[in-house]
């Protein structure tokens, strides 16, 4: 649970420490912003994925589904700063399907926390593979880190592509080419450009 005090303490003590006035107007404040704040982008962490994939939906299809474009916002765990990017979810359905929306809430319950990319992805395949039970579950992410652009290397427009298999992902090749080509039909004039 999110302690919205020692935030706030910790934030004085952040800014004593690079030198500002904690008393001046600008920054009164700041200590029970960043606290509201956090409870907003760290609240994946009191949140359970399985809330939204546990409603299903009987299908006679085993046809592959794939929800893109599902944009995200996360903070990496080494330095807290941002990271933010595109999903890409694919499953394999075994006699039942989930609301397309849940999956967008899936990928919030695990992108509201601190984080690293390669574990978000991961998470998000093992969850769908848990509480979905398809015969294979496919997560590329695609996202941008500000511990690249703005800090360190500063290399903006610089990406970091991860991906996660399961299940018949992981044996069967042709599935995954198949939604390497779904996911470029769907690709507009931005993507097609890379």
């Amino acid at each position: 649970m999110i302690d919205h005090e020692k935030i706030e303490q910790a934030v004085r003590l952040f800014l004593e420490g690079i030198g500002e006035d904690i008393s001046r107007e600008g920054l009164a404040e700041t200590p029970g912003r960043i606290a509201r704040m956090c409870g907003e982008l760290y609240g994946g962490m009191e949140e359970d994925a399985s809330v939204h994939l546990k409603k299903t939906f009987h299908v006679d299809s085993s046809e592959m589904v794939i929800e893109r474009d599902i944009t995200f916002y996360s903070t990496c765990e080494h330095h807290i700063l941002p990271f933010y990017g595109k999903a890409h979810i694919a499953y394999i359905p075994d006699g039942k399907v989930v609301g397309l929306s849940k999956l967008a809430r899936t990928v919030e319950v695990y992108a509201r926390r601190l984080q690293l990319q390669e574990q978000l992805t991961g998470q998000i395949a093992d969850a769908l593979m848990e509480y979905m039970q398809p015969k294979g579950a496919l997560v590329l992410i695609e996202a941008e880190h500000m511990c690249m652009t703005m800090r360190g290397i500063k290399k903006p427009g610089s990406r970091t592509v991860t991906l996660a298999k399961r299940g018949v992902f992981e044996t069967d090749a042709s599935l995954e080419e198949r939604f390497f080509r779904m996911l470029e039909m769907g690709s507009g004039p931005e993507r097609t450009g890379r």
